[in-house]
């Protein structure tokens, strides 16, 4: 598998791509740092950028990019710079259908050194033991693109089961509370059906009680006399 890790960055947006083969065993393919002008305009650096990463994926043809996560600084124009270029990355991957993973910083650290916490410095020297470099990858750009990579590869298969276990999850508890749904609407049904039938009973019970009632009142009348024959006079 390979996976292209991106540091994002306006004046340098590290590239560094590495394949996994064995399991923890990784190997370099190839890294690079673009860079673009400060005193360009913000149009033409993101071009640079997108024009950049486009090769790499058409080139390179990675499984997947990780990607830092733009995560809240002090230096807000700074954030503004790397959220525009992760923006750019992202694009450029989904018009590829390449998959795109998000990793914050400590989270690399953390796969890298042990460390959330570890330096800059510390994650250089991390990834050059791990892929087995003769020197230092520089700018730390470069090194943290790497990192990415590497932090994909370890920690995205499980992150990838995780995420497919959740959502299993999901599936099975949307399920049953449809069941649920329709069970009560069954029984609901049910109710209503008994209810009336009842209705229905109870009214043909009360027309036969007044039926017979009425019949009984008639039958017990007393028979009116007939009229006695008029008397003929002699």
């Amino acid at each position: 598998m390979r996976v292209l890790g991106v540091d994002p960055g306006l004046t340098r947006c590290g590239l560094g791509l590495v394949q996994g083969g064995h399991p923890r065993q990784l190997a370099l393919v190839a890294v690079d740092v673009v860079r673009t002008g400060p005193d360009e305009d913000l149009g033409v650096r993101l071009l640079a950028v997108d024009r950049a990463v486009g090769d790499w994926l058409d080139e390179h043809r990675p499984d997947a990019v990780a990607l830092e996560r733009v995560f809240s600084q002090h230096n807000v124009r700074t954030v503004m710079g790397t959220a525009q270029v992760s923006g750019v990355v992202l694009a450029a991957a989904a018009r590829r259908g390449i998959p795109v993973g998000l990793h914050t910083p400590s989270e690399v650290k953390a796969a890298v050194t042990g460390s959330g916490r570890a330096g800059k410095e510390q994650v250089t020297n991390m990834v050059t033991r791990i892929l087995a470099l003769t020197s230092k990858p520089r700018p730390a750009d470069a090194a943290d693109a790497l990192a990415l990579a590497i932090c994909h590869l370890w920690r995205g298969p499980a992150a990838a089961r995780i995420e497919a276990a959740k959502a299993q999850a999901s599936k099975m508890q949307a399920a049953q509370l449809q069941a649920a749904k329709t069970r009560q609407t069954q029984a609901a049904k049910v109710q209503a059906a008994k209810v009336q039938a009842a209705k229905v009973q109870a009214a043909r019970a009360g027309t036969g009680a007044t039926t017979g009632a009425r019949a009984g009142a008639v039958g017990w009348q007393t028979p009116r006399r007939a009229p006695d024959p008029p008397r003929s006079s002699t």
